[in-house]
């Protein structure tokens, strides 16, 4: 394991408790380096595995990013209704032509955390855009801001791994992104149970069995007491008593601890993954691909000391990054107006300036590491 405690702020950095103005200050790669270009997104939908986590459409919903030319005039990335947006950071043009050059493109997925949305993480998938990648994001079924939870959305943590390979699929099989993406260049990056879902999709199998242990060591943890998953507290206790009742819900949990490895996933991303202790020790230490850690120090919600850390020594020649206090764990979802301020105070409580520079940090570090592991 490669490991860094990084701090990208420059001296004076940290004002009051919070971050308040921040210099980066990580080398890049050359392409990391690369000129930037405008970045581009679409909407479009995919064929999925979707009946059982509550959606009947067989369909997934993705944001596909991507370099658009020169000169094309983008606007503020902005999530939430009209005039009253929740969240905004970065700028895209949507509907954008694709960049003609050049010919081929790295790829990569992208799945968000819990409750979350696919654009959660639109301030790394605008970022990786403009240094030449296609991106795709998608919304989970069951496990999103913008549909009903599911006991199945939160629990069948495998079918998330899934949700990557139908994207996949999907986005190749397109007319406008399929030829232009290289399939032997594709990784993965996620957040939060995305970023358990990215090391599954890498190999790293998950048992419930592990995960019930764990709580029952540490039941104050949030991710035991219900406080990891405010939209559906008592998923454990629901998740049992259909287990109990549903022999095909009871056998698609058992799946959680298969390998749902991809092999055209070539590396992984991983930011504040989840889920750590239910990992397999031995399914992490057989990973074959390069991945990459990052989290904060002050994460409350999954503490490094029983994720992202023990994550890191069971793979091998994993790169680990943490970033210093205060970094908690929702400073890596997109930045909040200050109407998403007032409607979503618990996520939004370290928004501003400060986020933006450690998105800046982390988008950094994806476009180097992914610039040295899929631009060989």
């Amino acid at each position: 394991m490669r490991f860094q405690f990084s701090n990208p702020f420059a001296s004076g950095a940290l004002s009051g408790g919070r971050v308040s103005a921040a210099v980066l200050a990580l080398s890049l790669s050359p392409q990391a380096a690369a000129a930037e270009l405008p970045a581009g997104y679409t909407q479009l939908t995919v064929p999925g595995n979707t009946e059982m986590r509550g959606t009947a459409s067989g369909r997934l919903n993705v944001v596909v990013w991507y370099p658009a030319p020169a000169g094309t005039v983008v606007e503020p990335i902005e999530v939430g209704p009209p005039g009253q947006s929740y969240f905004t950071e970065g700028a895209a043009a949507p509907g954008a032509p694709l960049a003609s050059t050049p010919a081929k493109l790295p790829f990569v997925v992208v799945s968000h955390g819990t409750g979350g949305t696919k654009m959660d993480l639109s301030w790394l998938c605008a970022e990786l855009a403009a240094h030449g990648y296609i991106v795709a994001s998608v919304d989970h079924p069951g496990n999103n801001a913008l549909e009903a939870p599911t006991v199945a959305g939160q629990t069948l943590w495998w079918q998330r791994a899934d949700d990557l390979s139908r994207v996949i699929d999907g986005v190749l099989a397109t007319a406008t992104f399929g030829p232009r993406i290289d399939p032997a260049r594709i990784g993965a990056a996620g957040f939060s149970l995305g970023g358990y879902t990215v090391l599954a999709i890498a190999g790293a199998r998950g048992n419930p069995a592990l995960l019930d242990a764990y709580c029952t060591r540490k039941p104050q943890t949030p991710v035991c007491s219900g406080e990891a998953t405010p939209t559906m507290p008592d998923v454990s206790s629901r998740a049992r008593a259909l287990a109990a009742s549903d022999p095909a819900f009871r056998a698609a949990v058992l799946a959680n601890s298969q390998s749902h490895r991809d092999p055209r996933i070539k590396a992984v991303f991983s930011i504040a993954p989840a889920l750590g202790p239910a990992f397999i020790e031995e399914s992490l230490a057989s990973i074959e691909v390069p991945v990459a850690l990052v989290a904060g120090f002050d994460d409350p919600i999954l503490p490094v000391t029983d994720n992202v850390i023990p994550d890191a020594l069971a793979i091998p020649n994993a790169e680990l990054t943490i970033l210093p206090k205060p970094i908690g764990h929702y400073t890596f979802l997109t930045d909040c107006t200050p109407h998403g301020a007032q409607t979503f105070a618990p996520i939004c409580a370290d928004a501003g300036p400060g986020r933006v520079a450690v998105h800046q940090a982390t988008a950094a570090l994806a476009i180097g590491f992914f610039g040295r592991t899929l631009n060989h």
